[in-house]
């Protein structure tokens, strides 16, 4: 049998060697950390989310089908293209949520931070619907005053 490039020996990830990282499609305030696999490749992966309380993930797609399981905290998630805070569904720890790849959905840590474990075959892919939601595209505003300075906008 074939195992994938980590997976052909026994081991264990205690919760302490978890790395947390930025991770340039996310907003500030949530981080992605690596479990098993190679997310940018094909083949299965396990990824973990944190997020941030208050942090909203804008309506975005995967291409990939991805199962969900909250691992702390409650993870509130709505379906469609648009954001709107009164169609979450909120969800406890514990809780697995199913999403078929290509379905447009919105993340919002809005009772506090909260954690996902993501489960799924790479390679990962995220597309924002709007594109001036995307953070790894940088869109920055400013003026030029009188002076010939650069300013914020007002």
């Amino acid at each position: 049998m074939a195992h994938q490039p980590d997976q052909s020996e026994f081991r264990v990830i205690l919760p302490e060697e978890i790395a947390w990282e930025p991770f340039p499609a996310f907003p500030t305030g949530a981080r992605l950390a690596v479990v098993v696999g190679h997310p940018t490749q094909a083949g299965p992966y396990v990824i973990r989310v944190k997020v941030s309380g208050g942090t909203k993930l804008m309506p975005h797609k995967h291409p990939e089908d991805r199962i969900y399981t909250v691992l702390s905290g409650v993870f509130y998630i709505g379906l469609g293209y648009t954001f709107n805070g009164d169609k979450v569904n909120a969800y406890p720890p514990g809780s697995v949520i199913v999403l078929p790849g290509d379905t447009w959905h919105f993340h919002w840590a809005k009772s506090g931070e909260y954690v996902t474990q993501v489960t799924a075959i790479g390679p990962l892919g995220l597309e924002y619907h709007d594109l001036q939601d995307d953070p790894r595209h940088l869109h920055v505003n400013v003026a030029i005053d009188r002076v010939g300075h650069r300013t914020p906008p007002s």
